[in-house]
């Protein structure tokens, strides 16, 4: 007659931990929080991570002419504004850490999202294109008296903040944001300078909101932007 062994065959010294048993409900739902500030952290980190991963797809479909250009910008500016909302936050910001230790800690491999992020701007404001003219030229023969009018009135706006000596990130970053938004609405040809409008942009970015510039870097920035309005001012004759 054939004996038959139990197929996982228990050591006789092993003896059953009854009362941890009896505290695992396996039909009870699993908290990630206990509290309504832990939710809304979880729920923010959670934003930061699909703003993240969403970023990158987006900018593989603008290399691959898969998303209009004007799509491509409309999303990116808002997805990097809703994520740079989020990360101002205190309590977010000390759980985030930063974007290097989120995606290692995610195990997010997301380099294209990482990029922007970095540059904190759409690829079509940084790179000045060798295409047509903007449509508001094409239309009408000549650019806009008032896109020219605003441009010119953003760059001085910076210029002038600068000498009033605002330095700190959070009040030069906007403006110049608005410099070079308002100069690609009149040309998206390149000109003298142009990339040095960028190159601050990026610069400041990388800033905490309440950092500022030392007075060598406010003055260099100031030469630079001049140096650049006077190329913009180039195209227009």
């Amino acid at each position: 007659m054939i004996s038959r062994q139990p197929y996982a065959p228990t050591p006789h010294s092993y003896v059953p931990n009854t009362a941890l048993s009896a505290t695992i409900n396996l039909d009870e739902e699993v908290k990630l929080a206990d509290t309504r500030a832990e939710r809304d952290l979880q729920d923010s980190l959670a934003e930061i991570f699909s703003i993240i991963v969403t970023l990158d797809e987006l900018e593989k479909a603008f290399l691959k002419d898969a998303i209009p250009e004007a799509d491509y910008t409309e999303i990116c500016e808002r997805s990097l504004k809703q994520y740079k909302s989020l990360v101002a936050d205190e309590t977010v910001a000390k759980a985030f850490v930063g974007l290097e230790e989120f995606k290692a800690k995610w195990d997010l491999e997301v380099p294209r999202a990482t990029e922007r992020i970095r540059v904190g701007m759409p690829s079509t404001a940084v790179n000045a294109s060798s295409g047509p003219a903007p449509a508001t030229v094409a239309a009408s023969g000549g650019t806009s008296g008032t896109l020219i009018l605003e441009a010119t009135q953003d760059f001085i706006t910076f210029l002038d903040a600068l000498r009033l000596g605002l330095l700190a990130k959070d009040q030069l970053h906007p403006l110049l944001t608005d410099v070079i938004q308002s100069v690609n609405k009149v040309t998206d040809r390149d000109f003298d300078n142009r990339g040095k409008i960028v190159q601050w942009l990026i610069t400041l970015n990388q800033m905490k909101a309440t950092e500022e510039l030392s007075e060598e870097q406010a003055r260099e920035l100031e030469l630079d932007i001049n140096s650049a309005y006077q190329g913009f001012k180039s195209t227009l004759t």
